[in-house]
């Protein structure tokens, strides 16, 4: 990767931790701290890695992206909006009665949403149905979905990996944000789902663990991935809860909850700052 390729993808994810305190504050509610373990992952994939068009959001031959874990939807709304499937004014309104935005995805409204997802675990089926129908349709496209750590507690991941894997879905890539915090703690002190890695070889993955803040380690993973054949792929993504806004990184209390007005300006104040520094590079 280029070096100026790389700077503007950092200043996109930049930006996208932005759009995600906006629109979690306005909203006084919200789930921040699994949307900032993400953004580069969002940032990745909508501004590098997938063939999609906010201009014709529902062409055929476009990739396919689920969030499994859809409570991380202001990250993902955050890059659909610097993308350019709508106006940016858009965060400011999430989750306010009959604006275009709510707590989840929702594909019957919102550009760029390719399923409505909340109920955890059951975003994997969905992908997995989206990859057996490209098969199917001898279609090019490839489907991305992001999981939490804590979200692969629910057994229909399993199950749906099971599926996968019998069913060789070489155009299906699992990213599991392995930030390590779930809503009730320290996602080993809760279930355990530990190793996952392991977990996703022994159910027929094809896996990679890799640095989930680092633009060159994900380019390379799904750089492999695209070259993985007869099998699904999973890559495990090592990220900081929270990352991005010093007082909620590593804070298992920023799950779910939104910045008050102070907090707000300091996150804000030390986005902006890393923003400045990335642009004056």
């Amino acid at each position: 990767m280029k070096p100026s390729e790389k700077k503007a993808l950092k200043i996109a994810a930049c930006k996208v931790r932005m759009g995600i305190v906006e629109g979690v504050y306005h909203a006084k509610s919200g789930h921040p701290g699994g949307s900032l373990s993400a953004a580069e992952i969002f940032t990745y994939l909508y501004f590098r890695e997938m063939n999609v068009d906010p201009r014709d959001p529902k062409k055929n031959d476009r990739d396919r992206f689920v969030l499994s874990k859809g409570h991380t939807c202001p990250g993902l709304y955050a890059a659909l909006a610097l993308k350019g499937y709508f106006p940016q004014e858009e965060l400011k309104k999430l989750r306010h009665t009959g604006a275009l935005l709510q707590g989840h995805p929702d594909m019957k409204t919102i550009p760029g949403i390719d399923m409505s997802t909340g109920s955890l675990g059951q975003g994997i089926s969905a992908a997995c149905g989206m990859a057996v129908a490209g098969k199917m349709d001898h279609s090019q496209y490839r489907v991305y979905c992001l999981l939490g750590d804590g979200e692969i507690d629910e057994g229909q991941v399993w199950e749906a990996s099971m599926f996968a894997a019998h069913h060789n879905l070489d155009n299906l890539c699992l990213i599991i944000d392995n930030n390590g915090l779930q809503i009730d703690g320290p996602v080993e002190e809760v279930a355990g789902p530990g190793p996952i890695d392991e977990k996703f070889k022994s159910f027929g993955f094809d896996v990679q663990t890799i640095d989930g803040h680092d633009f060159d380690a994900i380019e390379a993973a799904f750089d492999h991935a695209k070259t993985v054949k007869g099998k699904p792929c999973a890559v495990v993504v090592k990220t900081v809860k929270g990352k991005g806004v010093s007082f909620m990184e590593n804070q298992v209390g920023w799950h779910g909850k939104a910045p008050n007005d102070e907090q707000y300006q300091t996150a804000m104040q030390e986005l902006n700052a890393v923003l400045a520094g990335l642009e004056a590079e």
